[in-house]
């Protein structure tokens, strides 16, 4: 890896998916997962309802790591999130709001093929981690505020999604859900300003500023946010756009996201 990329010497940073965590990772006191459509978004509703969330790497198709998935929930008697549905427990957020809460203080399993994967991976490599959207970023911001000093390095890594083949592709409503963050944590951090910010962070931070009064319009309209409308999850959708909906943030404590 190219030292430059690890957007040396700027102490909030962001990049994109797993490769992008590693590059900008070495020496960061903390790290927030953005993968808003939809498992930071299911993190957040499930640790408001009660849950703890253990993430879980997951590939569409893939039956042998849902499989263990399973075995996993099954040795932990933790619940499993199912692929997207409605009708039952499952990575959408609008399935947990709904069926949570009859399960409050369980573990949760949680496999989704991005953020669960990024978060399985950075687990044992940074000392603290979040899993931060749109709907609790001013409380990410706030939990980093009192426990990361300005002096200390915060890597925002947005997840993206995945073309056909496996390829990152990069997701707006990650970039919009990093900017979320990263906005509030200048606001609330003290000592923080732009100038500790990368110009990849800063750019999410203006994208942000330029779209958060029509953030349930961006993210309908958007390629992911399409295509969740289309397969009739338009509900993920308008969850995930409700800015600083949770005053909870979600951190990750012996082996699981946690309410903060």
């Amino acid at each position: 890896m190219h030292a430059a990329h690890r957007q040396l010497p700027f102490t909030v940073r962001l990049e994109w998916g797993l490769r992008g965590a590693r590059a900008v990772l070495p020496g960061a006191e903390a790290a927030v997962v953005v993968d808003t459509l939809s498992f930071s978004t299911a993190v957040s509703v499930s640790v408001e309802a009660g849950l703890t969330v253990r993430p879980f790497r997951a590939a569409p198709g893939d039956g042998e790591l849902h499989a263990a998935a399973a075995r996993l929930a099954q040795d932990r008697g933790a619940l499993l999130a199912a692929p997207r549905s409605l009708s039952r427990l499952s990575l959408s957020p609008t399935s947990i709001r709904t069926h949570a809460r009859e399960h409050g203080g369980r573990e949760l399993v949680l496999p989704s093929p991005n953020g669960s994967a990024i978060s399985e991976h950075l687990a044992g490599q940074v000392p603290e981690l979040l899993a931060g959207t749109l709907r609790n970023a001013s409380a990410t911001a706030y939990w980093l505020a009192r426990h990361v000093p300005p002096s200390g390095v915060v890597a925002v890594i947005a997840a993206g999604e995945r073309w056909p083949g496996g390829a990152l592709r990069p997701a707006l409503e990650d970039q919009l859900g990093a900017g979320a963050v990263i906005a509030s944590l200048l606001r609330t951090g003290p000592g923080r300003t732009p100038a500790h910010l990368s110009p990849e962070a800063r750019a999410a931070v203006a994208l942000f500023d330029a779209f958060r009064h029509e953030l349930p319009a961006q993210l309908t309209e958007s390629a992911s946010g399409s295509e969740l409308v289309l397969r009739g999850f338009g509900a993920d959708v308008a969850l995930a756009a409700d800015l600083n909906a949770s005053a909870v943030a979600a951190h990750f404590t012996d082996g699981a996201f946690q309410a903060v």
